[in-house]
Parts: structure tokens; sequence; C-alpha cells
């Protein structure tokens, strides 16, 4: 027998703000994220921006040993992950802890760890390489630390599909409650790729902005668009068994009704240019809720802010969607947040749950110069209130080709 799974607890790190709360407000309002780096000196650096987490104090969330113990990227995940569970009111010691699963990604992991103990070594010697680094790096950690700080004993799992990281973990938490393995999951990703090493190598791949403008650099589905814009942070969701969770009389916020994931098999960075991959997802994610593509109120789109995700990703909602691609509202929150990586698709169910649950659709900021490829609804530069939105597609698409498509539905009995 198939379950019900809703949505009970939610908790955010971003560049918005370190509280749900924060971040929706930010999203809400149009404000940009983005900023000039601080974290390290860009000046020999072609790229100078990002979305850096700012004003998160850890120690609200962790004792000072944990956070020198764990790379940024995991103490994000970690923080996250204890506001929802917070947030859901869920008490373990009145769980089957085996049945409350930890599924949370990371797309690169302790990057910033590996940068400086790499360095380490080779200035001092490999004597001096931290004995911490490998659990300090390895991309599993923080669903590790979430799982012992929680006392979650069900299954324990790191999905590392790039970009679509943060959708995967949902959708596969969605698929071990709706099939009766788990009655619980935290579930997510988390990340902090901000590094020298990490803005260097995306730049020498061409694909990050080299706007100096930090408010005007990200622009999805604008002409003018010419990269995207490296973000850090992290995204967790409670998910429940809907009985579970009527049971012990949680708040709920959306339910997860759809979830589907393809390949690409096209190239190691770039997207099927017909869109073909990512409309099958769509697709899967809608037959799986039983819905038609006229349901569908909001699509949050991937939207990069780069030439081939955009056109691409407007080429499978039009496959995916046909004549109701006209009509469907789409936006793209990297223009504020910048792009998470594999903690993207997690912020971004957040944004679908809560315009959802307030009927506010949210804008593509920076939309100034309309591209004849990109020729659909965005919702530029301002929010719309949307009191009828029932449904919402959160696309996700990362290197590699892979997929990841989760559909949200409004709240009701």
């Amino acid at each position: 027998m198939e379950r019900r799974v809703v949505v009970t607890g939610l908790g955010a790190i971003t560049p918005l703000g370190s509280t749900v709360e924060d971040f929706w407000n930010g999203i809400k309002t149009g404000t940009c994220g983005i900023d000039l780096i601080q974290k390290f000196d860009t000046t020999d650096f072609k790229v100078k921006i990002g979305a850096e987490v700012k004003g998160f104090d850890p120690e609200q969330y962790m004792t000072k040993k944990d956070v020198k113990r764990n790379d940024p990227f995991a103490v994000y995940g970690l923080a996250a992950a204890v506001q929802a569970f917070e947030d859901s009111g869920m008490d373990m010691e009145q769980e089957d802890a085996s049945r409350v699963g930890v599924i949370v990604g990371s797309g690169i992991g302790g990057l910033l760890t590996m940068q400086e103990q790499v360095i380490r070594m080779h200035d001092r010697g490999p004597n001096r390489v931290s004995p911490l680094f490998i659990p300090m790096t390895i991309s599993n950690m923080a669903a590790g630390n979430i799982a012992i700080r929680l006392g979650a004993k069900g299954i324990c799992e790191n999905i590392v599909t790039a970009c679509a990281t943060g959708t995967n973990c949902i959708g596969s938490a969605f698929h071990n409650i709706k099939h009766g393995y788990l009655d619980a999951c935290i579930t997510g990703g988390a990340e902090a790729s901000i590094s020298e090493i990490g803005v260097a190598g995306f730049t020498n791949l061409t694909a990050l902005s080299e706007n100096e403008d930090p408010k005007d650099a990200c622009k999805p589905f604008d002409k003018e668009r010419d990269g995207f814009v490296m973000g850090d942070g992290a995204g967790i969701l409670i998910l429940e068994e809907l009985e579970h969770a009527k049971a012990r009389g949680a708040k709920i916020y959306g339910e997860v009704v759809g979830y589907g994931a393809t390949g690409d098999a096209y190239h190691m960075t770039a997207p099927a240019p017909d869109g073909s991959g990512a409309a099958k997802a769509m697709e899967i994610a809608m037959e799986e809720a039983g819905i038609q593509p006229e349901q569908v109120a909001y699509i949050n789109a991937h939207g990069t802010s780069t030439h081939a995700n955009d056109a691409g990703e407007t080429a499978a909602i039009k496959l995916a969607f046909g004549e109701a691609a006209k009509t469907v509202a789409i936006s793209s929150t990297k223009s504020m947040t910048g792009h998470l990586l594999g903690a993207a698709g997690a912020i971004e169910s957040i944004v679908c749950i809560k315009a959802l649950e307030e009927g506010f659709l949210p804008p593509t900021i920076n939309y100034k110069h309309p591209d004849e490829e990109c020729d659909l609804d965005y919702i530029p530069n301002e929010g719309r209130e949307a009191v009828e939105a029932e449904y919402a597609l959160s696309n996700s698409l990362g290197f590699g080709g892979h997929n990841g498509v989760l559909c949200f539905k409004k709240w009701s009995e």
C-alpha cells in the first residue's frame, strides 16, 4: 500500500539568511544575496563575486569543537537539520529510531578542507596533514553527523549527483517513506564550495559570470546572461508518512506527491539542447502525482543563468507541458541566492513549499532583456499572489546529465 508523504519541518542556512523565515522573506521581497567574496583575496581572480552565507553563528547549533572538526558544508547541513528537526516537533525518544532515516547529500563535499590540507602537505610535509582530513572531506559526513546528533538509525545515505543532489536526496526520501521503508526522513543538501580552488575551477570551466556587479550578475533567462554565481548553504526538510505525522499532532507545511529522475546520456557538463531528459523527469513527476500539466501553477526552474541551461530548460518545459507551457508561472530563485550546487534543490524545495502554503510565487530578479530562446513566463522582477496555486514543480539539472524533479502539493486533507 502506497502512503502519503508530508513535510513537517524546514531548516535553511542561506545567502539570504540563516533561518527559514529570513530566507523566505528575502525570496519574497526579491532581495539579492550575492556580493563581493569575503572568504579570500580575489585580487588575482577573474570572478570576485559569490553568494556567501552571512551572519551565521554555528555555535547556536553545535559546540565550538564540532565546528572545528567539520568542514563548513557539514556545519551548514547540521545546523539546518537541527532547525528542521526542532521545527517538526519530533521527539526521537518517542520514535522507532530505525524507522527514521537521513538522506542528505553534498555535490562536492569538503572542498575547502581539501584545499587547505593539500597546501599544508606541500608546504610542511605529509606528517602535518590533519588526522581529521578524511572525515572532514568526504561528502557523506553531513548525513553521518546529522544521524549521530539526532539519533536517527534508519537508512543513512548521501546521494551525489552534482547540482541535482538535494532534489535526488529528497526524492529518495519520499519514495522510502511512500513505499514503507521509513516513517520519517531528514533530507536535503549542503554545500560550501566558495573557495580559491572552487572559484578557479568553475571560472576556468567558463561556467561562472564574470560580471563585476554582484547585484546584476545572476540573470536567469535574460538575453545578456553570462554564467552562474556560486552560493553556499544548506536546506533540510523533515518528511513523514501522513498518519505518523497526524498521530503526533505535527504541523504540516505541504505534501510531496511526485518525483522524476532521468539521465541525459549526452555530455559531461552541457545539458541536452532539446531538453528531452529534463522533460521526461517532469513528466514522470507529474505522472506519479496523478496530475496534468495544466494543474501545475508554478515551476521553480533550475535556471542557472548560463546560456545552455536556460535555453535547454525552456525547451524541456515546452516539451513536457505542451500548450500549458505558455501559461505556467516559472521563476529562478538562483537570481537571489546564487547556485548552491548540491544544496540548490533543497532550498528551492523550501521555496516551492512556502509558495504553495502562502499563495505567493517568487520572482526572477534582474530580468531586463527578453531572449527569443527563452519566451515563457519567468515572473520578471516582482513576485505575484497566487492563492489558488495547488501544485508546484522544482527542477534540478546536474553536471553529468542528472535530472531531478519534485512535485509538491498544497496541504489539504
